[in-house]
């Protein structure tokens, strides 16, 4: 039976020749040897247990056929907080994590004592709006989404994290605007990636793609939203976009043409890259 160590190694080689992330195998056994309450770090020169060996051979073999890890593992993490991911709906990005800091402090500085009201549209997983939920108390969030399967997950996941969020199957803003619901936080991170962009296999075959694309020039989403948000916006409400990284001067410009009145600002993520947009509506 082999060691953690000499398991790790046998299968970071197979990675390597796929040009799999480096710390692919170590990562799912850390996973897995939590699930299992096996200390891996303390057992590091061990035997692998039967159990945990059978279990990690089979997952590396769905991993190296290039599904996604997390689907393997039936979750993904995402700000801390644990979130159930099948085909159903889009694995949760790091980046996005930046989205939800960014989104909590902008909540800090324009909205400092009130409760706020707010939507998450196209809410997958329902990761963004429960993180959300979650960090800031003060805030009363709803969530849509087109798909009845993702809204399912989502909220599973927000029962499983104890997280109040009213979910809501429709497209885009019609749930909200049907029921009036006015907002002070809209947020979204839709489909942006164009029609005719090539896409790794592990997200072509294995993710949702209605949760991908937007359109030939992947700001459908973002133009549904833009058209419509003076029905669900408050006179004073900002809105929070993950975007391509680039997208910033055609996105730019659609805010425009359909608020010319807002501020707009771009903010870079932790590559130097330009991936979220705030938009910023004030009374006149």
């Amino acid at each position: 039976m082999p060691t953690f160590k000499q398991l790790i190694h046998q299968y970071t080689e197979k990675c390597a020749e796929l040009d799999l992330p480096d710390q692919t195998a170590l990562t799912y056994l850390v996973e897995l040897t939590q699930k299992n309450r096996v200390d891996l770090y303390m057992n590091y020169d061990e035997e692998v247990p039967e159990k945990v060996k059978e279990e990690y051979e089979l997952g590396m073999t769905r991993i190296l056929n290039h599904e996604p890890m997390q689907h393997v593992l039936g979750y993904s993490w995402f700000y801390g907080y644990q979130f159930v991911v099948n085909a159903n709906v889009l694995i949760p990005r790091p980046e996005t994590e930046e989205l939800v800091s960014h989104i909590l402090a902008h909540i800090d500085e324009h909205f400092p004592n009130e409760e706020i009201i707010c939507a998450d549209i196209g809410t997958g997983s329902g990761a963004i709006a429960i993180s959300v939920a979650k960090e800031e108390a003060r805030v009363k969030m709803f969530a849509t989404d087109i798909s009845e399967e993702a809204i399912e997950v989502a909220k599973l996941n927000a029962l499983n994290n104890e997280a109040k969020v009213e979910f809501m199957t429709g497209d885009m803003l019609q749930p909200l605007i049907d029921k009036g619901i006015k907002l002070d936080v809209l947020i979204s991170n839709p489909p942006y990636i164009p029609q005719k962009e090539v896409l790794e296999e592990s997200v072509i075959d294995f993710e949702p793609h209605v949760a991908l694309f937007g359109g030939e020039d992947g700001l459908k989403f973002y133009r549904a939203i833009l058209e419509n948000c003076n029905k669900v916006l408050n006179e004073k409400a900002f809105m929070a976009f993950e975007m391509g990284w680039d997208q910033k001067e055609t996105l730019t410009n659609e805010v425009k043409k359909y608020l010319p009145d807002s501020k707009v600002e771009v903010i870079k993520d932790i590559n130097g890259k330009d991936r979220m947009l705030f938009v910023l509506v004030e009374p006149k």
